[in-house]
């Protein structure tokens, strides 16, 4: 079948089209770099024309508050809009796990309410909330440093590879719409410092590594419930120290 995968350039998104065409199916990789624009409508109802399936893994250039829903907003409506034209069956779209726990966050407001686009859209649709990838996790310890100081909560997280959360995404988009949502999670369970720690120490980064309850995590206070998900979540296959030895850190790490 036909599959446009929105956002299909990047992290996420690039390693799902390499699923889906290993499997055969004609896969649209869909962004502003291949000519098509969800934020001004540029090239959707092309890239569309005959897709069954859309997957939605684009994410907003900013994480400050008004930039992030506009973003969210004009792109679901333009995408709504699109897909209804096409006659799609099944929109895939990918979010975070807790984001209703994290809606101190503007950022998470605006997830909030890309989800409520999606639920109140007549196509028919198959949420999955994943927790924090381990490719973040570099840039985690960025967010929280103060001079040669990471200050980082002890909160737990269930972070996950990349290339578990779009095998899952890909499973998704392949099965029938759920018009509910499925949590995916890495194997097991960390505190935030440790795992950001054992990172570092990989790199040879000199930072150190300090535990602050009063940290915030990307500007929201966190416990040990925020970032976990349910019991009934999806597990990845790819275990923490598999990745941290085998998938190369990004050139600007």
């Amino acid at each position: 079948m036909k599959i446009v995968v929105i956002g299909g350039t990047g992290l996420i998104g690039s390693k799902v089209v390499d699923i889906l065409k290993a499997r055969g199916h004609e896969t649209i990789a869909a962004s502003p770099n291949t000519g098509v624009n969800t934020i001004t409508g540029e090239g959707l109802d092309s890239a569309l024309a005959g897709a069954q399936v859309v997957i939605d893994v684009a994410n907003s250039p900013s994480f400050e508050d008004k930039a992030a829903m506009d973003f969210f907003r004009t792109a679901g409506k333009n995408l709504t809009a699109a897909e209804v034209r096409a006659g799609v069956l099944h929109h895939v779209a990918l979010s975070v796990v807790g984001t209703d726990r994290l809606q101190a966050s503007g950022y998470f407001r605006a997830k909030q309410a890309q989800e409520s686009q999606i639920k109140a859209s007549p196509i028919p649709y198959t949420l999955l909330h994943a927790t924090q990838f381990f490719e973040f996790l570099r840039s985690i310890a960025h967010s929280g440093s103060s001079g040669r100081e990471v200050r980082l909560p002890h909160a737990l997280f269930q972070p996950m590879a990349a290339q578990d959360v779009a095998g899952a995404v890909a499973e998704a988009a392949l099965a029938a719409p759920l018009n509910s949502t499925i949590e995916i999670a890495g194997p097991k369970p960390f505190p935030i410092d440790e795992l950001v720690g054992r990172v570092l120490a990989f790199d040879k980064d000199p930072r150190r590594i300090v535990v602050d309850p009063e940290a915030l995590y990307f500007g929201v206070r966190v416990d040990d419930r925020s970032l976990m998900p349910g019991p009934k979540a999806q597990l990845g296959s790819i275990s923490f120290d598999w990745w941290l030895t085998h998938v190369p850190p990004p050139p600007n790490k």
